[in-house]
């Protein structure tokens, strides 16, 4: 009798890895189309606050130099991008409760895959928050005064900078010790860092200390960043330190540090973690 020979497909490690990523990333993307809500959730609360502080608060909060819907909306934006990184740790801190990461883990695939089809998937959810909210401040008022290039770079900017914020989700969400305390661990994170900014209000009007925090807050340089490639900066005056009249250089700064730092460290964490 011949011996049939069976051939293999000759895949390379890093058709493997993109593999890997890729069916992790279906996989969190079919759990979101079985459960709308988590969508819909993700997008009402930042629609929210562009009611409550464009109608509501608008006429008690006077920016120097520009309209107020132009000053907030890229505030909203980054806030958008910035709570939408939760989802990374809260899925993660999920996962493993379930033993998902385990199976994961037992399985002859990548680390780093597992983990980049998790933020991945957090990226296309980004996106799709990304375009509602945009379709909200037209509603409201708010207008790109800037070219296509410019307003492209602003959108790849926020969705980049959510991205590199995903991984530091995810580390966190791989280190609590339970589903339920992801979310009051990740807003003692959230709350300074988008409300002590420029977000909503001047970093000027604040007091000294929060004013000195919110001028080096990474969240501010991205607003100010969306602010100046979308056209909404009008007359405004910018704090001179090198972050708020840099600021598009201190977000891509800000995002290597991120995936430099915290990838590692997520890999490393998902290697050595075992069922909870």
């Amino acid at each position: 009798m011949t011996a049939i020979a069976t051939t293999l497909p000759d895949w390379n490690p890093l058709s493997l890895w993109y593999s890997d990523g890729w069916t992790v990333t279906k996989r969190n993307l079919i759990k979101i189309k079985r459960s709308p809500d988590v969508l819909v959730f993700a997008v009402i609360q930042p629609i929210m606050f562009v009611v409550l502080f464009s109608q509501v608060y608008a006429g008690a909060i006077q920016v120097q130099g520009t309209d107020y819907v132009q000053f907030l909306m890229a505030g909203i934006f980054a806030q958008t991008v910035v709570f939408g990184a939760t989802f990374s740790g809260a899925a993660m801190a999920q996962d493993l409760k379930e033993g998902i990461i385990d199976r994961f883990r037992s399985l002859p695939m990548s680390a780093s895959a597992v983990l980049i089809g998790r933020t991945n998937s957090d990226l296309v959810l980004n996106t799709i928050s990304m375009v509602i909210m945009m379709a909200t401040g037209l509603v409201v008022g708010w207008r790109v005064n800037s070219t296509v290039p410019e307003f492209l770079a602003g959108v790849g900017l926020l969705l980049l900078f959510g991205y590199a914020f995903s991984w530091v989700m995810a580390l966190l969400g791989m280190t609590v010790k339970s589903p339920e305390v992801i979310n009051n661990a990740s807003f003692l994170i959230l709350f300074p860092l988008t409300f002590i900014s420029n977000a909503f209000v001047p970093s000027e009007t604040l007091p000294t200390p929060l004013r000195i925090f919110a001028e080096f807050n990474p969240v501010s340089s991205l607003v100010q960043a969306a602010r100046q490639l979308f056209g909404n900066e009008g007359s405004a005056p910018v704090p001179d330190i090198w972050t708020m009249q840099n600021p598009v250089l201190t977000v891509l700064i800000g995002v290597a540090v991120m995936l430099l730092v915290f990838v590692p460290l997520c890999i490393r964490k998902f290697a050595s973690i075992s069922s909870r």
